[in-house]
Parts: C-alpha cells; sequence; structure tokens
C-alpha cells in the first residue's frame, strides 16, 4: 500500500513522504493512529494544504519533548522481580512496566513510546529507548534486581548481581577475616621472640 506520512516515522521517511509499505502494518499501525493516509490523489491534495499546519504544529512538539528529553536522558529506574540464582526472571519485563516505571519517576510516557525489541528476562542494568517524539529519542536504564539494595550494588558494579556473585563476596569477606584473625594470632605469639629472660638471684649460703 502506498501512504504519505503525517510525521517522521523511524526507517520509513519524514512528513509528506510517500512510501509503500506492507497493507497490515498500514492498516494495523499507521492508519489507525493518524501517522499516514493512503496516498490517493485527494488524500495527496488534503495533505498539502495541511502542510504548513502539519509542520508548525509537529515543531511546537518536538521543543517540547526535546526539554522532557534533557531532563529524561539517562534516568535509571528500579524495577524489582523474581529471579533464579542464575539471574533469570521468573516472567518479564515489559514495555508497559518500563513505562509505569518512567512514569512513576516523574515522566509520564506510555507502553507505546517504549522501544522495546523484547522483554527483559535478565537481572541487570538494561539501556531501553523511549520515543517522546518521531525525532526525539531518549535511552533510561532499566535496574531489573530483586531488591533495592542489589539494585543498588548494580548501579555500583554496573552489572547484574546474581547469588554466586554474593556468595564469593561473602567467601571473600569471611577468608580476609580470618587471615586478619591468624596474622593478629601469630604476631601475639611471636611479640615475645629475642626477648631476653632475666636469671634467678641466687640464694645467699647461710655457711
Amino acid at each position: 500500500m502506498q501512504i504519505v506520512l503525517l510525521e517522521r516515522v523511524e526507517r520509513l521517511g519524514q512528513i509528506g513522504d510517500i512510501v509503500k509499505v506492507r497493507d497490515g502494518f498500514a492498516r494495523n499501525f499507521l492508519l489507525p493512529q493518524r501517522k499516514a493516509l493512503r496516498a490517493t490523489a485527494a488524500n495527496i491534495a488534503n495533505f498539502e494544504t495541511r502542510k504548513g499546519q502539519l509542520e508548525a504544529t509537529n515543531l511546537k512538539a518536538r521543543k517540547e519533548a526535546e526539554a522532557i528529553g534533557a531532563k529524561l536522558d539517562g534516568l535509571a529506574v528500579i524495577v524489582i522481580r523474581q529471579a533464579s540464582d542464575s539471574g533469570q526472571l521468573y516472567g518479564s519485563v515489559n514495555s508497559r512496566d518500563i513505562a509505569e516505571a518512567v512514569t512513576a519517576a516523574g515522566f509520564t510516557v506510555s507502553r507505546r513510546q517504549v522501544r522495546l525489541d523484547r522483554a527483559v528476562k535478565a537481572l541487570g542494568l538494561h539501556p531501553i529507548r523511549i520515543a517522546l517524539h518521531p525525532e526525539v529519542v531518549v535511552t533510561v536504564t532499566a535496574n531489573v534486581a530483586k531488591t533495592d539494595e542489589e539494585a543498588a550494588i548494580q548501579i555500583a558494579r554496573g552489572g547484574a548481581v546474581t547469588e554466586a556473585d554474593l556468595e564469593s563476596e561473602e567467601d571473600a569477606a569471611e577468608a580476609a577475616l580470618l587471615a586478619a584473625e591468624a596474622a593478629l594470632a601469630l604476631a601475639d605469639s611471636t611479640s615475645g621472640e629475642g626477648e631476653e629472660k632475666a636469671e634467678p638471684a641466687p640464694e645467699n649460703d647461710p655457711e
């Protein structure tokens, strides 16, 4: 199907471009969301009369999106989920979950604005693209963790925290403690070495 775009569409074109797309994509997405019109002679003529207004409206919306994007870009949101010891989620984190987390942080976005190629299924820090406007896309980080404490550790470490990681850290801390105790005991046992022992005074001979 040939369509005329009413706004910029990623990988398709800019406002006013006439492009050919799959019929299903046009009927199920572009036309219902008013991102495009069928490229009929009447629609193209109608677009030409509205082009200036559409471009002005688009410019205003883009500037507003850029102002919000300057604050939103780089935001990290925490999403708490249950997971296995290896870090695989019992379930997943989808675009609706991300939208709700970003909205809870003070930036209202819809799930349609979340550009998520596939659901998140593991603990860790996941970059997520948010389209505030067809020409304004920012990136936020979804910090998927089992607890707020582990989320803080993941930010500090720059990656996922699994049970194996926590156990190895506990083992390392315990080993360090034992080593310190052993060193202290060794220091105590050797502190008297090299010191001369006083000989007992000879007893006076009564005779």
